[in-house]
């Protein structure tokens, strides 16, 4: 990482942009400089190879700065999502232990404030001066190491080099740990799968210390321009694209309907998009050829896990062109990457067009949850990685997701996957956006309900809802409650939060 990092910014020519975000504009020499500052400062204070060092502050350039310097350091970035609470923050610090921090304004007093648990002895703030805290401005002052000293510090490839903390969605957070190896492996398959070139300019509004920092890292090693925001804002986001001539979007299947939303009511040229990369969840059929109208045979859509970070699989501009053969599949392997599937109970591999389990083996899988040897055991198996995903290839090596196996609902003693009943409702009259859970039922073990958000063209009925599912799924799948909402909740990285809507639905209605 370090040599594709450090050596790959030093060869890019010096006064190109690399970051633009509202506050300033930074070239390829101004960010490794600062990186190169901010790796001295952590050797002052004793970051070594190995050593935990967590970010805590949202999309910006002292994010990005930080990430390269810990990078260039060999030690072990811990990022954390700015949305993250008090709680979760508390409960990562204390797993993994940072030895430095880099925190803004809200997260610093808060680290500083604690009186229990893992106690961060060196944190850096980003703006104002807490007690007990460095100043950024102190730290990108600390005369920069130079490159040949960065390359003489020894780091094992075998070392931890990332601890990323899952969102949580089926319970407390996991670290997963990533070595060096596993890392570089990673950053080069993304190099190859996304297409990224100097010619690009990248829009990156999602959370940074999840998916988009794989991207942020692969744009830098391919010399185009980041545009980075805090946040996701249609608006803004189309007037970005026109204004700064945009070329790349990432974003999840949410953030694509509010987009396509607000085009209905304005005449934005997106004419630069090239590409269009989505993940998380396959489109709606209806949704996807809108978004092809709209913005022309751009699509490119990309399934991973924090355990193999992104490019598993990816369907490509030309397989959207053929959507019809290829509706809702993810895709094929990437590179470096082996997909299974099999039989939950016997683990034997099971033939095209049958549903089992998603397993997998690349060259950037995990090695294994931090402080957790047993669920690392259950995951990892024989080199196997053993993805809870419900799933299929068909004879061209296709893989289908049908489900997460702890969101498969039983009713009845019948299994039903939540994301195929999602797929129709989607398109049912009246639905704008909708979520499948499981509920508790004393006739059925579990009853189908679907969560929805009406749409603002047409009213919804749950009769005429009825009607349409009654055409497209068999009877055990269809609904047997609906409860409508303003808003699905989202994790903090983009995904439909099941956990919180079970939990709020639950006890509303005292289930």
């Amino acid at each position: 990482m370090r040599s594709l990092l450090g050596r790959g910014l030093a060869s890019l020519p010096g006064d190109q942009p690399a970051i633009v975000t509202p506050e300033q504009t930074t070239t390829y020499a101004q960010l490794l400089d600062s990186a190169r500052r901010v790796a001295s400062w952590f050797v002052s204070i004793g970051v070594t190879a190995g050593s935990p060092v967590a970010i805590m502050v949202p999309n910006s350039i002292e994010y990005i700065v930080t990430d390269i310097a810990v990078n260039l350091l060999g030690a072990v970035k811990v990022p954390l999502n700015d949305l993250l609470s008090d709680d979760d923050i508390a409960f990562i610090v204390d797993d993994a232990q940072p030895a430095a921090c880099v925190a803004d304004d809200r997260r610093a007093a808060f680290l500083v404030g604690r009186t229990d648990g893992h106690q961060i002895l060196h944190i850096v703030c980003t703006h104002e001066m807490h007690r007990g805290t460095t100043p950024w401005s102190a730290v990108t002052a600390t005369p920069p190491m130079t490159l040949a000293e960065l390359d003489a510090r020894v780091i094992d490839e075998d070392c931890p080099g990332l601890i990323l903390y899952t969102g949580g969605t089926t319970g407390r957070s996991k670290g997963v740990v990533h070595s060096q190896r596993s890392l570089t492996t990673n950053l080069l398959v993304h190099r190859i799968e996304t297409g990224l070139d100097q010619t690009d300019r990248l829009l990156l509004t999602s959370p940074l210390p999840h998916s988009a920092g794989f991207l942020l890292q692969t744009m830098l090693l391919a010399g185009g321009v980041v545009h980075l925001r805090k946040r996701f804002e249609p608006g803004e986001v189309l007037e970005l694209i026109e204004r700064d001539s945009i070329s790349y979007l990432f974003l999840v299947p949410t953030m694509l309907y509010r987009l396509l939303d607000t085009l209905r009511a304005t005449e934005s040229d997106v004419s630069s998009i090239r590409t269009i990369l989505y993940g998380a969840a396959p489109m709606s059929p209806s949704r996807l050829s809108e978004g092809i109208d709209r913005f022309g045979e751009v699509f490119v859509q990309l399934y991973g896990q924090s355990e193999v970070p992104n490019f598993l699989t990816r369907l490509s501009k030309g397989d959207h062109r053929t959507a019809a053969g290829r509706s809702g599949s993810c895709g094929r392997a990437c590179s470096t990457v082996e997909i299974r599937i099999v039989d939950p109970p016997t683990g034997e591999t099971q033939p095209p067009g049958a549903v089992g389990e998603v397993v997998v083996r690349s060259g950037f899988t995990m090695s294994g949850y931090l402080g957790l040897p047993d669920i690392t055991a259950t995951t990892l198996r024989e080199g196997w990685l053993h993805t809870g995903d419900v799933g299929y290839l068909d004879a061209d090596h296709y893989l289908y997701i049908v489900d997460r196996l702890k969101d498969m609902v039983i009713t009845g003693g019948m299994n039903v996957y939540t994301s195929e009943v999602e797929q129709v409702l989607v398109d049912a009259p009246g639905v704008a956006e909708v979520a499948v859970i499981g509920l508790p039922d004393s006739d059925w073990g579990e009853k189908v309900c679907a969560v929805v958000v009406a749409s603002s063209a047409s009213p919804f009925s749950e009769n005429e809802v009825d009607d349409f599912c009654r055409l497209h799924l068999s009877k055990y799948k269809r609904p047997k409650k609906y409860v409508r909402v303003a808003r699905l909740p989202l994790t903090n990285y983009g995904k439909v939060d099941k956990k919180k809507l079970l939990a709020d639905i639950s006890a509303s209605s005292g289930s």
